[in-house]
């Protein structure tokens, strides 16, 4: 018997009488815990995203699809951008007015390249209003997950309120576990031992977000 074999028949005994720690043949696991928290219209909830956001020190901002284009230049112009990394999927209009340099999302980019690119614009899958979080699956609008790790300014566009749900339970059924996942609640930000907060050292220094009037349609 391996090590291994050790390690596992012994993790195994430990979580036999835990609900489905047998494995595949296992009791299955209860999961009727509460989806939806509170009664709260659509509105109330997409609000309840913005003040959630901000408590993380996200900007956020509130745009309409005819106004989207003009915001989004004029944020990048306020930034000093001059390069924006954009993913294939990303909508065209949606940097028409601004005054950048365009930096497509390839495979071939070195993380030297990006950190060189001055801001990077996406959309999202979804976003969580309790808990202030913004989710990217890789879709097509918003590319590879380094592209919004390496830059030190993300704007990331919410479509409200369809792209909004109010808990984490609500959030998961709309994500594939196959997929890439990165859970945004905030600008980067860690401390250390006493407490001194530093911000951009595992992502974007500065985390703008949008949202969007008009739900799947706008744009």
């Amino acid at each position: 018997m391996s090590s291994r074999d050790v390690v596992l028949g012994r993790v195994r005994r430990a979580l036999a009488d835990v609900p489905g720690g047998e494995g595949p043949g296992g009791p299955p696991v209860v999961r009727d815990y509460r989806r939806v928290h509170g009664s709260r219209t659509a509105a109330e909830t997409v609000d309840l995203l913005a003040r959630n956001l901000a408590d993380y020190r996200a900007i956020v901002h509130r745009s309409d699809a005819a106004g989207l284009p003009v915001l989004i230049g004029r944020l990048l112009a306020e930034r000093g951008a001059r390069t924006v990394v954009v993913p294939p999927g990303l909508e065209a209009s949606w940097t028409t007015a601004a005054d950048v340099r365009l930096v497509e999302d390839r495979a071939s980019s070195t993380p030297h390249e990006l950190d060189a690119v001055d801001s990077v614009v996406t959309g999202c899958a979804v976003a969580v209003a309790e808990t202030g979080t913004i989710v990217l699956d890789a879709g097509p609008d918003q590319g590879r997950r380094r592209i919004t790790l390496v830059p030190d300014h993300h704007l990331c566009v919410v479509r409200v309120p369809d792209q909004v749900v109010g808990s984490v339970p609500e959030a998961l059924p709309r994500l594939s576990p196959g997929r890439p996942l990165t859970w945004i609640s905030g600008p980067s930000a860690t401390s250390d031992i006493e407490l001194d907060r530093v911000e951009g050292v595992h992502g974007p220094r500065t985390l703008e977000v949008v949202l969007l009037a008009g739900g799947a349609g706008a744009g």
